[in-house]
């Protein structure tokens, strides 16, 4: 029920109630009694509507501050869910980025990996090259031995035999060299 028909019903109530007490007194009671009893009645309902206002007024300041207090609430939750959602979008930009970084550096580590690689397999190649072409040093000496043998005497055998023999002894000696950077490195014989 609303107040404003609480305070209609309570005034009329009121009303009716003293007039029922003043039959029921004297009939033969002053006009004076009747005019202060009407001004009592006057001031009681003076007075209701009073205490009805400041209850009113009670009742708006109070749902006013509910209202208030649930919207400091709800910007509470908004500001907690504003926060919330920022530190899950800086985790997973952190997560982003962590994963971002473990690519790059898998992919310079291959690229190292190749490049040392590319490397390995040109020096592999240099050192082939390298020992066919004492090889070939070495096939071409023994073939300029075995004609000069065949087309000189025997004196220009001797000094040919010693040239092809200190050649053999070179082409050893590179060999030797060659097989002793393979088994201790490169880096043994570098200055």
């Amino acid at each position: 029920m609303k107040l404003h028909h609480a305070s209609r019903i309570a005034t009329a109530t009121l009303l009716t109630w003293l007039s029922v007490c003043a039959h029921a007194a004297d009939p033969a009671a002053p006009a004076a009694d009747l005019s202060g009893a009407s001004e009592r009645i006057r001031h009681t309902g003076e007075q209701l509507q009073a205490d009805i206002k400041k209850a009113r007024a009670r009742l708006e300041a109070q749902k006013a501050q509910h209202e208030a207090e649930r919207q400091r609430e709800a910007e509470r939750q908004r500001e907690a869910e504003r926060q919330r959602e920022a530190a899950r979008q800086q985790a997973i930009k952190e997560a982003k980025d962590r994963e971002a970084a473990q690519a790059r550096a898998r992919q310079e580590t291959a690229a190292r990996a190749e490049q040392a690689e590319r490397q390995r397999q040109a020096a592999l190649n240099a050192k082939q090259l390298e020992v066919a072409k004492q090889q070939e040093a070495q096939k071409r000496a023994a073939e300029a031995l075995r004609k000069a043998r065949e087309s000189s005497d025997a004196r220009a055998f001797a000094e040919d035999d010693q040239e092809a023999k200190r050649l053999q002894a070179k082409a050893r000696a590179a060999e030797a060299l060659r097989k002793a950077r393979e088994t201790a490195g490169v880096r043994a014989f570098r200055d």
